[in-house]
């Protein structure tokens, strides 16, 4: 690659693993980072450190250092002094920058605790978003691309474009902002503006604002020079009053500078063919016995019935409406009417944690439930599954289908977002085609969830059938270096766009 074509590229997140996780944004941040990485570009993660967190499993992680860095920031009217720890990830050139600050982020969990966000959550991402531009600045960091990653950095292309824009640092750095998940935006009520250290008359129906409210989503997809969502369905989705969350009129407005990157997945961790928590290994050019054994352990742990032949679905959810819990409840009783059996990993609502446990007392024999998270039993249903439950009622991007995918297990979904753009309905045609994947259903109704997992089950029958949409969904490519290259050329079209406003504000 030519030194000119070698972009600096600052990717803030709210979450990276290992350091912290809850949810699919604390992967794919560092799985895009390190694919940059390979592709030759400068990255540089800036993230919060949650010391209490990072601390509580410090073996997992690589080691962590002071830079000694220390900066203070008023906080409407309140100083309030940040550090920056620093480490390598592993195995490649990616800097991790912490930004330290522990009465914000020293703390059980991220965002919330029994159910409820931190009172002070608006004060502690503004305060993350602008260290992000004081580290950048002072570390001299020089980034041609920030990219920001939902509400909790939406600050960062504003501050970029009111108060850094020209400074020494910053001639040529544009903003990308990535939309996860439009349901979570950041609302905060408006006497918090002085916290996001903007002129106030930024607070207006076109900038920040929304409906009397603080928005921080609205703040970055109002001032970034390009927009990406995880999955082209998305991106469409968005535009629209059932899918962009009260925003979709201001997506629609900024369309041409909006792109749809579905997800990919890490291929070396989800891997079937060396994964260290499977009982064996297998491969799309020898899928059994290593399946077979894998199922064959998973019933064994979740208290199944040892049988080969019965299909076994499984579910690693967190258990709410989003997720279609609801379809199952209503449709339960009928697909255990089949000879079927269902394993469930996850945490979620109280009522549907307590309706599985129920519902596998009930049938011990045919449903397994695990409340909590368990990184390997994952991976065990990934493999142990014949099928994969997503009935989700809306899903951004989704992983789980991917890893569920490279796993030769059949995902069942719902035809939204990214799983309308990652597997590929059973039918005749698609079967003659050799591009079958697993089975898709269009309306949000535990009837067509029900028919859509017959449908599954009759299929499974035709064992040389099912073995042949398995292997068209494990030989199809979830690495991240095609979605990587996506994301550079978004970046160069930022830039390009920043070039564009700068020469029309000199005019």
């Amino acid at each position: 690659m030519l030194s000119s074509d070698r972009l600096r590229i600052v990717l803030a997140a709210s979450e990276a693993v290992p350091f912290s996780k809850t949810g699919g944004l604390a992967d794919v941040s560092m799985a895009l980072a390190k694919s940059l990485d390979t592709l030759g570009h400068s990255v540089t993660v800036i993230v919060p450190d949650y010391r209490q967190l990072r601390l509580s499993k410090q073996e997992q992680r690589p080691d962590v250092a002071d830079t000694e860095l220390r900066f203070s920031l008023s906080m409407n009217g309140r100083y309030v002094t940040g550090g920056v720890n620093w480490t390598m990830l592993p195995d490649s050139g990616v800097k991790v920058l912490l930004v330290s600050q522990p009465d914000y982020f020293d703390r059980p969990q991220l965002y919330m605790e029994d159910g409820q966000g931190y009172v002070d959550n608006c004060a502690r991402f503004c305060f993350f978003s602008r260290a992000v531009m004081e580290v950048c600045q002072q570390m001299v960091l020089r980034p041609d691309i920030i990219h920001c990653n939902d509400w909790q950095t939406g600050l960062i292309p504003a501050l970029l474009h009111s108060q850094f824009a020209g400074r020494p640092g910053f001639e040529n750095a544009a903003s990308v902002m990535t939309l996860h998940n439009m349901a979570f935006q950041g609302r905060f009520w408006s006497p918090d503006m002085p916290l996001t250290d903007m002129d106030g008359s930024y607070f207006n129906m076109h900038h920040m604002e929304s409906w009397g409210d603080l928005n921080l989503l609205k703040t970055g997809i109002s001032f970034a020079d390009q927009i990406t969502t995880v999955s082209p369905t998305y991106a469409r989705e968005v535009c629209t009053a059932e899918g962009g969350e009260g925003l979709d009129a201001l997506l629609s407005y900024r369309r041409k500078d909006l792109t749809g990157i579905l997800n990919g997945i890490d291929t070396a961790i989800w891997n079937p063919e060396s994964d260290p928590f499977l009982p064996a290994s297998y491969s799309v050019q020898e899928i059994n016995p290593g399946k077979a054994v894998c199922k064959s352990a998973l019933q064994e742990r979740m208290g199944l019935p040892q049988r080969d032949r019965v299909p076994l679905f499984g579910m690693v959810s967190r258990m709410s409406d989003q997720k279609g819990f609801d379809l199952l409840a209503e449709c339960a009783s009928r697909l255990l009417f089949d000879d079927i059996q269902i394993a469930f990993l996850g945490t979620g609502d109280a009522r549907y944690e307590d309706y599985l446990q129920h519902l596998a007392h009930e049938h011990p024999s045919r449903v397994a439930v695990y409340i909590g998270f368990d990184e390997g039993l994952a991976h065990q249903i990934e493999a142990g599954a014949d099928g994969f439950l997503m009935p989700s009622r809306f899903e951004p991007c989704g992983l789980n289908q991917m890893y569920s995918l490279r796993y030769g297990t059949l995902p069942i979904v719902r035809r939204i977002g990214g799983l309308a753009d990652s597997v590929v309905n059973v039918d005749p045609e698609t079967l003659r085609a050799g591009v079958a994947t697993g089975f898709v259903f269009d309306d949000y109704s535990s009837t067509q969830l029900a028919e859509t997992v017959e449908r599954a089950v009759e299929l499974y029958r035709q064992p040389n059938v099912w073995e042949q949409v398995i292997k068209n969904g494990m030989s199809a490519d979830w690495s991240w270096q095609n979605s990587a290259r996506q994301y550079v050329e978004t970046y160069r079209r930022a830039i390009e766009r920043r070039h564009d406003r700068a020469a029309d504000n000199r005019q």
